[in-house]
């Protein structure tokens, strides 16, 4: 057998592989309903209790490593990192939806 037979051979079996998972995405496609979205309450609702919960550990870490319990630099540096980019998007969000509401009130109907 030669190694462009089995390249071929292996090139095959993958097209073949390819298509089975198709064939079956497909059929669960039919078969399965679409999930209901979630409402817009609930996607702000749980979006800014992460970012609480990212603050809260921001200032438990802080709080950890000003008192000595941990000395890891690098996951305090993170968590700062992580919460004020969480807070920065939060506040820049916040701008745009406030933004959206004073030009619908400038609107004339």
């Amino acid at each position: 057998m030669s190694i462009q037979a089995l390249g071929l051979k292996a090139y095959t079996n993958a097209l073949n592989n390819f298509a089975k998972a198709e064939r079956k995405i497909d059929a669960g496609r039919q078969i399965s309903s679409p999930a209901p979205a979630p409402e817009f309450s609930q996607v702000l609702a749980s979006s800014l209790d992460k970012v609480n919960n990212l603050q809260a550990e921001r200032e438990s870490m802080v709080a950890a490593f000003a008192s000595g319990e941990s000395q890891n630099v690098h996951e305090l540096m993170i968590s700062l990192q992580k919460a004020s980019l969480a807070m920065n998007m939060t506040a820049a969000i916040r701008n745009k939806a406030m933004e959206a509401y004073r030009e619908l009130v400038r609107l004339q109907f």
